[in-house]
């Protein structure tokens, strides 16, 4: 038996600054330049198809998004150059406690969705009215659920409630954090739509790992002392 142990996210060095990371921290020049380049690219990419095969189930986009945060988090805290199976593994638990959120989260994004459909269609000032508000809460949920799977991926040994509470600072507490969260999450589906399968891959990993700096920036709380460790047991033949 192969034994993970995930523990709460110290600040990031990077992946190619770790002690036994990737291959690409141990060469030097534009080789090793081009290699870090490619991993930037390629783990976000990986962890993004996860996260769409995730997705399939429609309510576990949360749960999904969190356990692709966290992959991330390990590849670029220690090293971990495996996102898709990283993913994989840690939905599970991420699951047990992101559900219920994540049908209350799904049926409000649907409740105003269709309201906007419906008010656009309607004239009025009235209508225009109910719409820009319609708008804009759902706007504000998109910096949030982003900050919560920043805050889960660092704080694996939490819970919802904690991992909420740290979202709504993290993402409003700073404005300037939320309103980079959703450029992130604007502009990179825009900015990779010409690679095959870009936005899929990539626009949600990618304002992921913006989150996960901005968290080492701002000096975001990994988790208290009594929930630090999460031990994955994965059995290998």
């Amino acid at each position: 038996m192969a034994s993970l142990t995930t523990v709460a996210a110290r600040p990031a060095r990077g992946p190619a600054g770790h002690r036994g990371g990737s291959g690409a921290s141990s060469r030097g020049g534009w080789e090793g330049t081009a290699l870090r380049v490619l991993e930037f690219v390629a783990y976000p990419a990986l962890a993004g198809c996860a996260l769409l095969l995730l997705c399939l189930g429609v309510v576990t986009w949360l749960p999904a998004m969190a356990a692709a945060a966290h992959a991330l988090q390990q590849w670029r805290t220690h090293g971990r150059a495996r996102p898709f199976l990283g993913t994989l593994d840690t939905f599970g638990s991420y699951w047990q406690r992101l559900w219920r959120h994540a049908l209350v989260s799904t049926a409000a994004g649907a409740v105003l969705v269709a309201n906007i459909v419906f008010l656009a269609a309607r004239p009025g000032y009235p209508a225009m009215a109910l719409l820009a508000l319609q708008a804009g809460l759902f706007l504000v949920l998109v910096p949030y659920h982003l900050a919560l799977a920043v805050t889960a991926a660092r704080d694996p040994g939490g819970d919802a409630g904690r991992w909420g509470r740290d979202a709504l600072l993290f993402a409003f507490a700073a404005p300037g954090r939320g309103l980079l969260l959703l450029a992130a999450a604007v502009v990179v589906p825009v900015v990779t739509a010409p690679l095959a399968l870009g936005p899929l891959l990539l626009g949600a990993t990618l304002p992921l790992l913006l989150g996960l700096r901005l968290a080492d920036a701002g000096q975001l709380p990994a988790g208290r002392r009594s929930a630090a460790h999460i031990t994955y047991e994965k059995r290998t033949p």
